[in-house]
């Protein structure tokens, strides 16, 4: 095993059964990224633009779709030059450096959408507290830690994941993933630390989930017997809500497929569980919020009235 540390590169073969497909592929995989930058930084843009949505919600919402743009950064451009290159390789440095990025994007996902859930339990359920305690300096110092704390996390599985000794450069996925790096270990025992610290992060990210959780149990509760409560919970819950529940069952049949995938599957359909974690959320979180939140629809519509104004002969 002499020859282990000396793994500079991994082969990624998740994409040798579509070989025939790589333009449809390639053509289609462009689309949904241009579409997720454009829509991602439109309504980055209108937030930061219009000093009248620096609000937490709107704010939370920037962070969210600030994120996306991370994240998909992460995977799309070397996915589709992998789509123009009869050999997809990466290497050992750039593999790590895409797994922090996706794991990352994942985790301070959920760390928002935590937050967003918490700035709805107050501003319905302790309007009086409300402008007090989400300030927008306490709010912009929750958005860096919702970015920090998970960097800092994946980074010690990232650091504790390139410590380890390999006896295979083959990765049968389209991305690199900790576990699948872990996965290739020569001795399992090593693996040990790895598994522990996965496990403690998986709790505290479902802890997150039971935060939000807890936090619409008493938002309804509340909104049960006020129609202005109801009024404000279909207003601004009901976009939030569609975004966890898109955010948590992708992320759920990734993680369920990373740590106890079947072999049985076909491998179109192991590429799809894992990357939809980065198609169906960035692509939807902007869209629900942009289509729902009536300030942000009404900016965004302004500003297209003013651009065509503007272009058109006088």
């Amino acid at each position: 095993m002499n020859n282990v540390s000396e793994i500079s590169h991994f082969f990624l073969s998740g994409l040798n059964e579509t070989r025939n497909y790589h333009l449809t592929l390639f053509f289609l995989t462009f689309l949904c990224y241009v579409i997720i930058v454009l829509v991602n930084v439109c309504v980055v843009l209108t937030i930061i633009l219009n000093n009248e949505l620096h609000e937490p919600m709107y704010i939370f919402l920037c962070a969210i779709c600030m994120n996306a743009l991370y994240g998909t950064a992460g995977f799309y451009p070397k996915f589709l030059s992998d789509l123009l290159s009869p050999v997809h390789v990466i290497s050992y440095s750039g593999c790590l450096l895409q797994a922090q990025v996706l794991y990352t994007f994942a985790c301070s996902d959920l760390s928002i959408l935590a937050l967003m859930a918490y700035d709805r339990y107050l501003a319905i359920c302790r309007p009086l507290e409300y402008h007090s305690v989400m300030s927008k300096q306490r709010v912009i110092t929750l958005v860096c830690l919702a970015w920090s704390i998970p960097f800092c996390i994946m980074a010690v599985n990232t650091i504790l994941t390139s410590r380890l000794k390999l006896c295979s450069p083959y990765i049968n996925r389209i991305i690199c993933l900790i576990w699948s790096i872990v996965m290739l270990a020569c001795f399992p025992s090593e693996t040990t630390v790895n598994s522990v610290v996965a496990y403690i992060t998986i709790l505290i990210y479902v802890l997150h989930f039971l935060l939000i959780v807890w936090s619409y149990l008493f938002l309804i509760k509340t909104c049960v017997g006020s129609l202005e409560n109801r009024r404000k919970f279909m207003q601004t819950c009901v976009p939030h809500l569609i975004s966890l529940c898109t955010f948590s069952l992708t992320l759920l049949f990734d993680v369920i497929y990373i740590r106890f995938g079947s072999k049985d599957l076909p491998q179109t359909i192991k590429n799809f569980i894992c990357i939809e974690f980065l198609i169906i959320p960035p692509i939807m979180n902007p869209l629900i919020y942009g289509l729902k939140l009536t300030k942000i629809r009404n900016k965004i519509l302004k500003l297209i009235k003013k651009q065509r104004h503007v272009s058109e002969p006088r």
